[in-house]
């Protein structure tokens, strides 16, 4: 095995906020080298993960389920929190109250979107795979009755004429007590368990550099983005990019353990007794 790493986040804003100073050397890293990262949408990322393709790579807690006995899961870099989850949307004159038999659109089988969905609405409806910037344009155009949309989107579906029929993650919350683990940061375990360490006190520093520089990050994040207006940007990142992201602390592994329980418990994610973090 090379001993430069392969590593691959999103071009989403809180992703090319917490990997900036890693990418361009603002903070120590010993002896980790990293290649160029492969910057992708996460369900690319998914599934590059299902095939154990990257070293170090981002990836939905949904697909965490299936990639357990290859990767362990990073204390630092995660997206979990409060008020931050998947929206499920639809058009002003959808109908909201059945959506059994309904197609609704989904960023990716293995998004934890996908799961919320079904774990809202275990009543069988139609679902439609489609990348997650397409989603509101599918809605629109009648493509399917309703969809879930992430990242930038949870901004700007009003100016759609869309309307919420269901935030995701408020219902995580209010139904286990716990905020809801969106994606992490996974490392091979076969790297060891040194260099896991290692890597994951290189996020946590490149983490704490965007806090403290945030305008120095703005420029590289706004040239990946797929919404380019700064207000969205900063709105992405102060949603998505918080203490849980330095630190997974308590709550956060206890987030990601019920989540994957739950998964379980829904005959949706395979049963494994491996553990979340390093052995």
């Amino acid at each position: 095995m090379s001993n430069d790493l392969s590593l691959g986040f999103s071009p989403c804003p809180n992703d090319t906020f917490i990997f900036y100073a890693l990418v361009h050397g603002r903070i120590a890293m010993g002896d980790l080298v990293f290649r160029e990262p492969l910057l992708e949408d996460v369900e690319k990322l998914n599934l590059w993960a299902l095939a154990a393709n990257l070293d170090v790579t981002k990836l939905s807690c949904h697909a965490l389920g299936h990639v357990l006995d290859e990767y362990c899961v990073l204390s630092a870099g995660s997206a979990l929190g409060r008020g931050c989850g998947p929206l499920l949307v639809a058009r002003t004159d959808s109908e909201t109250v059945q959506l059994t038999g309904k197609r609704i659109a989904i960023p990716g089988r293995l998004t934890t979107a996908a799961l919320l969905l079904q774990m809202f609405l275990p009543e069988r409806c139609e679902l439609v795979e489609m990348r997650f910037d397409l989603i509101m344009d599918a809605i629109c155009k009648g493509e399917v009755d309703a969809g879930v949309i992430i990242h930038e989107s949870r901004f700007t579906y009003r100016e759609r004429g869309l309307v919420c029929l269901q935030d995701l993650g408020e219902w995580w919350e209010k139904s286990f007590g716990l905020p809801i683990p969106l994606g992490c940061i996974v490392a091979r375990r076969s790297l060891g368990e040194t260099k896991i360490r290692a890597i994951d006190r290189a996020i946590r520093d490149s983490v704490d550099y965007a806090f403290r520089h945030p305008d120095r990050c703005l420029p590289y994040i706004r040239s990946k983005s797929q919404e380019m207006e700064e207000a969205v940007v900063k709105n992405h990142i102060g949603l998505y990019v918080n203490d849980f992201s330095k630190d997974l602390g308590t709550e956060g592994w206890a987030a990601i353990a019920a989540f994957l329980e739950k998964g379980r418990s829904a005959g949706i994610l395979p049963a494994c007794s491996r553990p979340i973090s390093i052995d």
